[in-house]
């Protein structure tokens, strides 16, 4: 029984910690759609926007290349 409380207890906070962060999906004015794994950081000094990208990777973009930044569903 110790066993399945364990189990039941990691796949608890798997599920919590993976729904706490959203996609986004920013399209650019070149029509390019960008996915990225949590919400982009905007700078407001630099003007850049930094982000996660689908497969893991740090990126930045000007944020005057993005026409829409929605949440993924």
């Amino acid at each position: 029984m110790n066993k399945l409380m364990k189990i039941l207890l990691l796949s608890g906070v798997a599920l919590s910690a993976t729904a706490c962060s959203s996609d986004y999906v920013m399209s650019t004015k070149t029509g390019d759609m960008i996915v990225t794994q949590g919400k982009p950081q905007v700078d407001k000094d630099t003007g850049l926007i930094s982000y996660t990208d689908a497969q893991g990777n740090e990126r930045q973009i000007n944020d005057e290349q993005i026409v829409q930044m929605i949440k993924k569903d």
